[in-house]
């Protein structure tokens, strides 16, 4: 019944499309319209000097952005995962309000590959964020905060990395290097290795081998200069290491992701920038070993 239904509204569209052809026309300039504002406005509004582009097309490389309020998303339908987060970061005001945790994560309908809260019970592994709930509800409010709770922000983490060292990669982020550097971009996401495995409790999520995450402070540097701190974490980590340890740069999550970060940066910049392994400029051994918050 519910399938005739369709297909007679479907019907009733092509019918009128055929009858009054100016409403196909307006259609396509209201559809054209809208990509050139997400393509040409709202996305670079969000980034910092691009969203990340797959270096070559290949499938599982292939992303749609998906924009939220307070952050981009590279979502893979095809890995059940996203490939990158992108979000903005600043010294978070005093008056700020603390919410309330959300008590699960909510399916996104603009997946193709639709996962849900369920999905993970069971799997041994913990729904990792890649916009962290805590620093985005207190710079962006209760609606963003209830998007960083959307599946398509979701990787699955082994409880010793997101429960320890990614936790600690967030705390300092939001307690340290935004407020010293008063601009922060962070981009986040998995990294796969050849051997293709899903998640035990569904087959539609892959699982991935380890999580890197690249800081720019756009003038962090010597004379207000850009600078760029990388970071690729592996699933297997204890959660005790030092920070430092994980420390590389974006030229190796590059050839390990396939993705070009920073794809708008003037190319000797992106070369020097995306090259350099310098945590000692980010004063990281003072923070190395900080025990997390919880």
């Amino acid at each position: 019944m519910a399938r005739r239904r369709t297909t007679a509204r479907i019907g009733i569209l092509l019918t009128l499309l055929q009858r009054h052809p100016v409403l196909l026309i307006l259609a396509a300039l209201l559809a054209g319209g809208g990509y050139a504002y997400e393509v040409l406005h709202a996305r670079p509004a969000m980034s910092w000097h691009g969203v990340p582009q797959a270096q070559s097309w290949q499938p599982l490389t292939w992303t749609r952005v998906l924009r939220n309020d307070a952050f981009l998303v590279g979502w893979s339908d095809l890995r059940g995962n996203p490939l990158w987060v992108q979000y903005r970061l600043h010294p978070v005001p005093a008056d700020a309000p603390h919410l309330r945790r959300p008590q699960r994560f909510e399916r996104d309908w603009r997946a193709l590959n639709s996962i849900g809260h369920d999905d993970y019970s069971g799997s041994g592994h913990d729904r990792g964020h890649l916009a962290p709930n805590y620093a985005i509800s207190r710079l962006y409010g209760a609606q963003a905060q209830r998007q960083t709770f959307l599946m398509t922000n979701i990787a699955p983490q082994r409880p010793n990395l997101n429960q320890k060292v990614w936790q600690r990669l967030e705390e300092i982020e939001i307690d340290v290097f935004a407020p010293r550097y008063g601009e922060l971009w962070v981009i986040t996401g998995p990294i796969f290795d050849p051997d293709i495995q899903r998640l035990s409790s569904t087959a539609r999520v892959e699982l991935p081998d380890a999580y890197f995450k690249i800081y720019a402070a756009p003038q962090g540097g010597p004379q207000g200069q850009a600078k760029l701190l990388a970071f690729v974490v592996p699933q297997t980590v204890k959660g005790d290491e030092p920070l430092d340890r994980f420390v590389t740069s974006v030229d190796r999550i590059e050839e390990l992701t396939g993705l070009d970060f920073f794809p708008q940066l003037e190319a000797g910049l992106q070369t020097r920038l995306e090259a350099a392994i310098d945590p000692a400029a980010w004063q990281l051994e003072q923070v190395a070993r900080r025990r997390g918050r919880y």
